[in-house]
């Protein structure tokens, strides 16, 4: 167990937790929560040994094997599988004993070191690997591209695969579900459902937390508070001790004045003096309550749209998708991703598009927020359209070094220049008063952008929205980053909005909270999807199985035999193939058989009771058959490629 007595924890002169004491059982589930700045990754710092305790008493157990996300975004050629197949550290240590031991000639070791490997699951590292990369979002056609081929987000995923696929007693998690789509999630949460060790979460999701964990470990005025239940069973519990806290902290308060009153009255009397003296001595000995200091709300509301035109706008028969990229030869069609949406948004409809992660809806939005040109059909527009848009990537067009100000009025020239202003302050006092209702005040509407964290660079984004007044709102994954104060503050808004809202997000409270309608994206069209999220998710659960069903079939390149070896199957010749192609690819078939057959007989000679000798013998050939395999399997595909034509 992990265990924390009157634990003291300073970052420079900030103490984040003063006499802090908890325990935590192994196998235990523990959300972390608590407000920014309050500690939490701080705590988990302290957890894997990158800070330690300025007092106090803090015990984990020594033999505990830990995993975490690392948070470096990697750089490295390596194939993302094998990038993942890496963060077994078990398998890894196994592997580089075996290269050491094959320097020598001790069969003892040799035989040990090829037994190992086999129990840390060499046989089926890969497959493990490609199972979590695409749980996690990815195509079963990138499961070999170099990890460095990927934009952030994606290798953010990569690293929290290598960090599942890592065996641990201790698995650390900060925000893991921040670059991920819904799909990708209900999958993790199905995964972290059937991990064995002991976990810690930090995450703004309520649902995910609700999902994941069974008790709440929450950080307030620097002590730590267990909570058994998740999430929403800690929020019942905080609030009834709140008010438990507040009447307590009351009745003290008439104690105490009807002290005072009475010290006040009587202690000039002599007859009273001694009376007076003892309620003196009272008042020293109680031990005060505390008042209750809230944590500070935040809200904000969009202002009402000057217009709402109906319908906002008419979809006919519309293909999105992407053009040919730039430097294409000339009549490169583009990239259509969904076809033949026709469909009409009205005003006050609540949206939420849903479909795995791939299928579009991304797409969709950017096309409706003018961000891609529609391929094919017709979009009308309502007259006097306002669309505001929160793209995922919005915090990514933010400019560093400019400040909030800044933002605000390089966003009034903006719409003055496309004449959109409608009744909006422009004046910059009015603009910093603004500001300072999204939490930007004093000093900080002066503050570089760039030293902002996540979570503020999103508020300001926000704060940039509402300004405009849309009368539509386009919001795409609008939660990342943002804390649990702030979505909350974000649906109440939403929900009190006006205008027509279409939402794309994983965050299944914003969702459950503010659209009463969705649309699937999936399969290349647009569809209405009549059941409720809990359906979605059984939905995505059992696309997600399917999908790693067939990418395991796909990974066969080359049937065991059974009895007898199977060849690969054999490439179609198109044209005039040239015969020298067809029959190095038959000798690479046969080779392949060979080989199959090979492999099969020595890992059966792997499981029997052989010298330590024999064993060691059996591993270094199996070690190249397996390579010879690989290599053979490369040109079977190089030399299908070339027959079969482009």
């Amino acid at each position: 167990m992990i265990t924390l007595k009157n634990v003291t924890l300073r970052r420079g002169a900030k103490v984040l937790l003063d006499g802090a004491s908890v325990t935590l059982n192994p196998g235990e589930k523990v959300g972390l929560v608590g407000r920014n700045g309050a500690g939490k990754s701080s705590l988990f710092a302290l957890f894997n040994g990158n800070l330690h305790e300025d007092a106090g008493e803090y015990f984990i157990p020594p033999q505990w094997r830990m995993g975490q996300v690392a948070q470096d975004m990697p750089e490295t050629t390596q194939s993302a599988t094998e990038f993942v197949v890496e963060g077994d550290t078990v398998l890894l240590a196994a592997r580089q004993e075996v290269t050491a031991a094959e320097a020598t000639d001790d069969y003892n070791r040799m035989a040990h070191a090829y037994t190992e490997l086999g129990d840390a699951g060499e046989h089926d590292a890969a497959a493990r690997a490609q199972a979590l990369i695409l749980g996690l979002g990815f195509k079963t056609s990138e499961l070999d591209n170099p990890v460095n081929s990927f934009s952030g987000g994606w290798r953010m995923r990569l690293q929290l695969a290598r960090a599942l696929m890592c065996p641990s007693d201790l698995l650390l998690l900060d925000e893991p579900t921040n670059h991920l789509d819904l799909d990708a999630l209900v999958w993790l949460e199905a995964w972290l459902k059937k991990y064995e060790g002991t976990m810690l979460v930090i995450s703004h999701d309520r649902e995910f937390l609700d999902a994941v964990t069974n008790v709440t470990l929450h950080i307030d005025a620097a002590k730590l508070m267990r909570y058994g239940g998740n999430y929403s069973k800690f929020e019942d519990m905080r609030a009834e001790q709140m008010e438990l806290q507040q009447n307590a902290f009351s009745k003290q308060q008439d104690k105490i004045a009807h002290l005072q009153k009475f010290i006040a009255r009587f202690k000039a009397k002599a007859s009273k003096a001694k009376q007076a003296q003892s309620r003196v001595k009272a008042l020293d000995r109680m031990e005060k309550i505390a008042p209750l200091l809230s944590e500070a709300d935040f809200t904000f509301e969009f202002k009402e749209p000057a217009n709402l035109p109906n319908p906002m706008l008419s979809m006919s028969g519309i293909s999105v998708g992407y053009p040919a990229p730039e430097g294409s030869p000339e009549g490169t069609p583009p990239t259509t991703i969904v076809r033949n949406i026709s469909k009409s948004v009205l005003a006050g409809q609540r949206i939420g598009i849903l479909g795995a992660n791939g299928q579009g809806k991304s797409t969709l939005v950017k096309t409706i927020a003018r961000d891609l040109k529609i391929l094919s059909g017709e979009i009308t527009e309502g007259k006097g359209l306002n669309i505001g848009y929160f793209a995922q990537q919005e915090l990514d067009v933010l400019r560093p070094a400019d400040n909030p100000l800044e933002h605000m009025i390089h966003l009034v020239k903006t719409m003055t220049a496309d004449g959109k202003i409608s009744g909006q302050a422009t004046r910059e006092q009015d603009l910093r008063s603004f500001l300072g209702t999204f939490n930007f005040g004093g000093d900080m509407v002066k503050q570089a952008v760039g030293s902002m964290s996540g979570g503020e660079k999103a508020r300001l984004v926000l704060c940039m929205l509402v300004w405009q007044r849309p009368n539509l709102l386009l919001m795409d994954e609008p939660t990342n980053h943002l804390d649990l104060a702030t979505r909350e503050a974000l649906s109440m808004a939403l929900n009190e909005f006006e205008g027509t809202v279409m939402l794309v997000s994983h965050d299944r409270a914003l969702l459950r909270a503010v659209c009463d309608e969705f649309w699937m994206v999936s399969r290349g069209g647009v569809e209405p999807f009549d059941g409720d999220l809990d359906d979605y998710q059984r939905y995505l659960l059992d696309e997600a199985k399917r999908q790693r069903e067939a990418a395991k079939e796909a990974a066969k390149p080359v049937a065991k035999p059974q009895p007898a070896p199977v060849a690969a199957p054999k490439a179609k010749a198109k044209g005039s193939t040239s015969p020298k192609l067809q029959k190095e690819l038959q000798d690479v078939e046969a080779r392949m058989g060979v080989l199959n057959g090979e492999g099969a007989a020595l890992e059966g000679q792997l499981s029997t009771n052989a010298h330590p000798h024999e064993i060691a013998d059996i591993g270094k050939k199996l070690n190249a058959v397996n390579e010879e395999l690989a290599a053979l399997e490369e040109r079977w595909l190089e030399l299908s490629s070339k027959i079969d034509g482009p």
